[in-house]
């Protein structure tokens, strides 16, 4: 699930620091062009591909930047995922999953706490049903619960309007952890005993809704025959090999030695497993490792598919990827439970997630050859999330390195230039 975020002055600053510094290292070199006292049209510029970028070219830079940003905001630990061309290109592990130790994290066998990102699971077995003709995405969600969603508006609720978070429920933040395992309801409790008011008509305005992603577990459970945690083990977790993964409350005794500690600041004592209602919650109890995310991204980037199996069809994957509600054509929307964050010119989706002492990025670019990343940490603290939001623009160190045989492109005389702006004669 996903908590609000205190907003911080430093932000702004931070953000444009990493921005610029991509910048600098994406600029070409431009020779200085030879006098000329006769102007060419249509010249032929053969443009060199730029090499491939390497999994040493991020590593440099995030060694040059992350150990820097956890000790300065006083961060027990972090993992980074870079995956690109269906498999891993980096992955490691910084600062400590239990500093009382000095346990390090491992990208392959630490588990963190991607809240909200769990529901992009959830999502991904809503559509597996849709695929197998179990769920329609437009009907009515009435027609596979136990209990009613009101039509408040005269219209209802469908399962696009759960993953396009536009079924108009309103959001309350209080009562997101309980302290002890037996406060925990079952998912069939959780959401018919918690159902919110309605304050927009379906389908009109994007409000975001941990509830209907609890709804939308619930449905899967019911439509499955199958408890909701089952039915992801048996059909996400066990075919993408994510055995370092589980959405159960608490951890089985196998993971519990994996987990990494919570923690509100690194030089503060590490905080008990934060227990998220209902038991599983679908829109945020997952506990995974960083590899094991990896393989869930691989499959969404290649529209399903991961090695020799497939968790979507083709067709379906395209489905869920592609725009569905937004609210103006010229920004970003959402999809069918990811959110648009493209930018400089590359289509990119992902999902975020917080809980009191994890946060949690996953972005997948789209465009074929570019890196897509997973990033977590082992404690919250926002100053860090403003200055590692290089994540999302690591494409940038790719973007030079989009192959270009050859551009045309006119060469400009002095003589047809004319100079543009505002201009005045120097005091």
């Amino acid at each position: 699930m996903t908590k609000i975020r205190p907003f911080t002055a430093c932000r702004a600053a931070n953000v444009l620091c990493v921005l610029a510094l991509f910048c600098f290292s994406a600029r070409p070199q431009v020779p200085k062009p030879a006098p000329s006292s006769k102007a060419s049209t249509g010249a032929t510029i053969p443009v060199q591909p730029a090499p491939e970028m390497t999994a040493s070219d991020v590593e440099a830079f995030l060694d040059g930047m992350v150990p820097m940003q956890l000790q300065r905001e006083d961060i027990a630990g972090a993992v980074i995922i870079v995956v690109k061309d269906g498999k891993i290109l980096f992955s490691k592990g910084y600062g400590f999953a239990d500093i009382k130790s000095r346990t390090p994290v491992s990208p392959s066998a630490t588990l963190f706490r991607p809240g909200s990102i769990s529901k992009t699971f959830t999502w991904t077995a809503v559509m597996q049903l849709i695929e197998q003709g179990k769920i329609n995405l437009d009907a009515d969600v009435n027609g596979y619960l136990d209990f009613q969603v009101p039509h408040t508006f005269g219209r209802p609720v469908t399962l696009r309007n759960l993953m396009t978070h536009t079924p108009g429920f309103e959001e309350v933040i209080k009562d997101l952890s309980v302290d002890r395992p037996d406060q925990l309801p079952t998912l069939q409790a959780f959401v018919a005993a918690h159902e919110p008011n309605q304050i927009y008509a379906p389908g009109t305005v994007p409000a975001y809704s941990n509830y209907g992603a609890d709804l939308a577990g619930y449905i899967v459970q019911r439509v499955s025959g199958m408890p909701f945690e089952r039915y992801i083990q048996k059909n996400i977790f066990g075919p993408l090999g994510m055995r370092h993964a589980a959405f159960v409350q608490p951890l089985p005794d196998s993971l519990k030695p994996i987990m990494s500690n919570g923690y509100n600041l690194a030089s503060e004592d590490a905080k008990p497993f934060e227990l998220v209602p209902p038991a599983p919650a679908p829109d945020g109890s997952m506990s995974v490792a960083g590899e094991d995310m990896a393989a869930f991204m691989i499959a969404h980037l290649q529209n399903g598919k991961y090695g020799d199996t497939r968790i979507l069809q083709q067709q379906t994957a395209e489905t869920m990827h592609a725009r569905q509600f937004g609210m103006d054509p010229a920004v970003n929307a959402m999809t069918l439970g990811f959110y648009e964050e493209s930018r400089t010119g590359l289509r990119i989706i992902g999902h975020g997630g917080d809980l009191s002492y994890f946060h949690s990025d996953m972005h997948l670019v789209l465009d074929k050859g570019f890196p897509t990343i997973v990033r977590a940490k082992a404690n919250w603290t926002y100053v860090l999330h403003c200055g590692t939001s290089f994540s999302t623009d690591i494409s940038r160190i790719q973007r030079p390195m989009r192959r270009r045989q050859e551009s045309k492109q006119p060469i400009l005389s002095r003589e047809n230039t004319s100079p543009a702006g505002a201009h005045r004669r120097p005091s």
